[in-house]
């Protein structure tokens, strides 16, 4: 996928993004030095390891090995494909990647965004043209929906029948399992296919980039199910996506707060009455991915659920799904409404204003979570209280290292009646400060090869103190192919930084290699790292003259070509 999108691109974007901004808003950084630290987000510990370099536009965590350019880290940290992080470091600095040169999924995925959004356009159609249109309307009306909503989340509708998709798209058998694969087609047990959506009010489903993945359609009578989904397809995970959040981040051109309802309708509805920062899950607990999505599009997220039972229930998985993204500069809280009231019926009997004032007085995170563990054990006993640190031990490990778990910790030994002395002891012990590499010393026995590449990989701008490297293309040494590969890079490219030039290589075998150098200290200056760059490449040099002599000499007289023998005459 990589050789698709124009290297220059890349490069041109790695210049313009900041890797520190890219992480610092997921990850608060501090400043060490020159560079910038945290705790790694990508495993526990106590003492922070995780290093941004704002020169190298490059991570690296010295305790779990860590390390990448801003691409890597969205592909590692948002669980994004190559393709996504692009996609999303170009949207952050108004850069629009080459339509010639695709980012987008393989052909065959791209042909089923493509019948998704017609059979999307068909759906709204028929709410428009269809003879059975009007039971349709009048249910939306009768929800409260103006044109102007119905339309910006373009609700259609699939008429009763079993075969209208399948007629209008399925006009030969590489057509029925495209409709098959975008799991629009059910089939019997005798192998015949008919319309997944029948006699339903048609809810597309965006991913968020505005592509339709997927469906959710609404029956008007009592029919089961009352709403069904799309399956599973190539295209649309219900575990990945957010009913709504295309649509949020396309009217609020910044989000602050993003609330979680249950449902379609409940987004709808909100919206209609001017509560357009609402979004829903697709009929499954809330999830990490969710989650992630989520902190990239706001700094508050408010869990709404219902005052029952079952809201408490789910309301309790989230709060265990979040543990892991807890902390940092986002903000998790929850809502509960009264008894048998959704965001829908409020918002329509309260309106927006009570609404907003119900998101706001949202419980945080800690109340919600200590409130919970609290109320399954007896507080007035001490027996209770022990029981307390047992409950909640299991959960605190899984909050990343920080200030959050710290005080998080801190109000667990205030509940238990105890202090965070006893505590520790029964909670896992934190881990030992991740050992720090040594800094690469002035002198070692390293060789030429690998210490040019060092160089080279961390302060790719010596590459114009380099002078000839010919001769080092017929030597034969370890990693002369890398530094080579380094070399001609930047012979055509020397505004290259050290993340452009990682990006280079990201296909090639020796890349985690290059990796590990980019963040290999250097106690050198600058003049320093300079003078020893050009002896490396000199000496390599004199190595490749050597050695091609005594290949030559070595060779009997009578084998030797013409130019050999011309060859061995300068050697003279």
């Amino acid at each position: 996928m990589a050789g698709k999108i124009p290297p220059q691109f890349i490069d041109d974007l790695l210049t313009r993004v900041d890797i520190v901004d890219i992480i610092d808003s997921r990850v608060p950084l501090k400043k060490a030095g020159k560079n910038l630290q945290a705790c790694c987000p990508f495993h526990n510990e106590k003492s922070p390891s995780f290093t941004v370099s704002p020169d190298k536009q490059f991570y690296h965590c010295f305790g779990c090995g860590a390390h990448g350019t801003a691409i890597g880290f969205l592909m590692e940290y948002d669980q994004m494909s190559f393709p996504e992080a692009i996609q999303d470091l170009a949207d952050s600095v108004g850069m629009t990647v080459p339509t010639t040169h695709s980012v987008s999924a393989s052909p065959a995925k791209q042909n089923l965004y493509e019948l998704m959004d017609k059979v999307s356009q068909y759906y709204v159609h028929q709410l428009q043209t269809h003879p059975q249109r009007q039971i349709f309307n009048d249910y939306l009306r009768g929800r409260g929906l103006s044109e102007q909503t119905i339309a910006h989340f373009q609700i259609g509708m699939a008429p009763d029948g079993w075969d209208n998709v399948l007629k209008t798209f399925g006009g030969n058998p590489h057509a029925i399992q495209q409709l098959n694969e975008a799991g629009l087609l059910s089939s019997n047990d005798k192998g015949r296919h008919y319309d997944r959506f029948r006699n339903r009010v048609m809810f597309p489903i965006r991913d968020r980039r505005g592509r339709v993945v997927g469906f959710g359609g609404r029956v008007l009578d009592d029919s089961t199910p009352k709403y069904l989904n799309s399956p599973e397809t190539a295209i649309f995970h219900k575990s990945n996506e957010l009913y709504g959040l295309f649509q949020a981040r396309k009217t609020n051109r910044k989000l602050e707060r993003v609330v979680i309802v249950e449902g379609y309708m409940d987004v709808i509805a909100l919206a209609e009455k001017g509560i357009t920062n609402a979004v829903a899950t697709l009929g499954t607990a809330t999830t990490i991915e969710h989650l992630r999505q989520l902190q990239r599009a706001a700094p508050e997220i408010v869990f709404c659920f219902d005052g029952d039972r079952a809201g408490k229930e789910a309301a309790w998985r989230a709060a265990e799904n979040a543990l892991p993204l807890l902390g940092g500069n986002h903000q998790l809280k929850f809502m509960f409404l009264a008894d048998g009231e959704d965001p829908d019926s409020m918002v329509r009997k309260q309106g927006s204003e009570a609404f907003t004032a119900a998101v706001k007085q949202a419980k945080n995170y800690s109340d919600f979570f200590f409130e919970s563990i609290e109320s399954r054990v007896d507080m007035s006993s001490m027996d209770g209280r022990a029981r307390l640190v047992e409950v909640a031990k299991p959960y605190l490990k899984h909050i990343p290292a920080g200030v959050y778990r710290d005080m998080m910790e801190q109000r667990l030994a205030d509940s238990a009646k105890t202090s965070t002395m006893i505590l520790h002891k029964h909670l896992d012990k934190p881990q030992q400060p991740a050992m720090v590499k040594k800094p690469m010393p002035v002198s070692t026995n390293l060789s030429p090869v690998r210490l040019a590449v060092t160089i080279l990989i961390q302060y790719p701008s010596l590459y114009s103190e380099v002078g000839d490297y010919d001769k080092i293309e017929t030597l034969s040494q370890p990693g002369i192919n890398v530094l080579l590969a380094l070399l001609n890079i930047l012979a055509e490219n020397p505004q290259l930084n050290t993340a452009a030039l990682l990006e280079r290589t990201r296909d090639a075998d020796f890349n985690p290699h290059l990796r590990k150098l980019a963040m290999q200290p250097l106690t050198l200056s600058d003049s320093e790292l300079k003078h020893d760059l050009i002896k490396y490449i000199q000496q390599l040099q004199q190595e490749a003259i050597a050695q091609r002599q005594a290949y030559l000499t070595g060779k009997p007289f009578s084998e030797l070509t013409e130019a050999e023998k011309q060859e061995i005459k300068l050697f003279k």
